[in-house]
């Protein structure tokens, strides 16, 4: 019998740490946490992720601001007012939500956000704090992943860990955490050259799933008792549904789960813990702010 990693249920908790804190800091007189995030364009996946970090903020007890522009804004715009952010000392910590327009370049505008101030860990100055374990804000997905291990206490240390995907923002950062002392897995990172994908996953302890193609993972492709995280989130067709659709993870997970020893769904699986992460990131910008 698996067990279902909660990623919901642990982000509510961690929430409510974070509100916690807020609350003391704001009884000690302090400035509260301020957030700030911009959005480009209308892409409906990046509003509804941008809508829930705002209701996060709320509820944590965190201020926030949400900057939004058209499609059409230059890039000289967004640089402009990224600059200003940084320069803003009420804001301790912003986003720029990606994806963006094809004529704006994501590594330039990533480039340009001041690294304190860069909670969503995408900064190339803490991607090498974060690969030489310097204190720094790690990417919120990697971020969560490792703390939903921590808190269902799965040993990891010399384990064999398979990352599906090497994309900046979650399989590269999430191999060299895992990989780095104090975690001890011994990780294999696998993409779409990889030529022997299946006897590679069969042989894995645990398996992270982050290559966005729905279901991919079958059951045939893992061994009794691994542990899954799909961090996969594709929105597919399903009629049954108001919106017409529904989140599909990379893992079939119907047919998986009954062979592991522990695996996330999707919904509620790493998502809830992508956005809390955010969170832990901006309120420790906000602590070194005020020092």
């Amino acid at each position: 019998m698996y067990t279902l990693i909660n990623g919901k249920e642990i982000a509510s908790l961690i929430r409510q740490e974070i509100a916690k804190e807020v609350a003391q800091i704001q009884k000690e007189g302090r400035n509260i946490p301020h957030l700030a995030a911009i959005l480009v364009g209308n892409d409906p996946s990046s509003q509804t992720y941008v809508a829930n970090k705002v209701r996060d903020c709320a509820e944590v007890g965190f201020r926030s601001t949400l900057i939004t522009y058209d499609s059409t804004v230059t890039e000289d715009v967004l640089l402009q007012k990224i600059d200003e952010l940084n320069s803003n000392a009420d804001i301790d910590g912003f986003i720029v939500q990606i994806p963006l327009p094809r004529h704006i370049s994501e590594n330039k505008i990533i480039e340009s956000i001041n690294p304190s101030k860069d909670v969503d860990g995408f900064h190339p100055v803490n991607i090498g704090k974060m690969v030489l374990g310097l204190p720094g804000y790690l990417p919120a997905t990697p971020y969560g992943i490792i703390e939903l291990i921590k808190r269902y206490k799965i040993e990891v240390s010399g384990k064999k860990c398979v990352v599906i995907g090497r994309s900046n923002i979650v399989g590269r950062p999430i191999s060299i955490l895992l990989s780095q002392k104090g975690m001890d897995a011994t990780v294999t990172v696998a993409h779409s050259r990889t030529t022997n994908i299946t006897d590679i996953l069969k042989e894995s302890d645990i398996i992270i799933a982050a290559l966005g193609s729905p279901s991919f993972i079958k059951a045939e492709m893992v061994k009794e008792g691994a542990v899954v995280i799909d961090v996969g989130t594709t929105r597919v067709e399903d009629p049954g549904k108001k919106s017409g659709w529904r989140l599909a993870g990379d893992v079939d997970f119907v047919n998986v789960a009954p062979r592991c020893s522990y695996i996330t769904p999707v919904p509620g699986g790493v998502g809830p813990m992508t956005r809390v992460s955010l969170l832990r990131n901006t309120l420790i910008a906000a602590k070194r702010s005020r020092i």
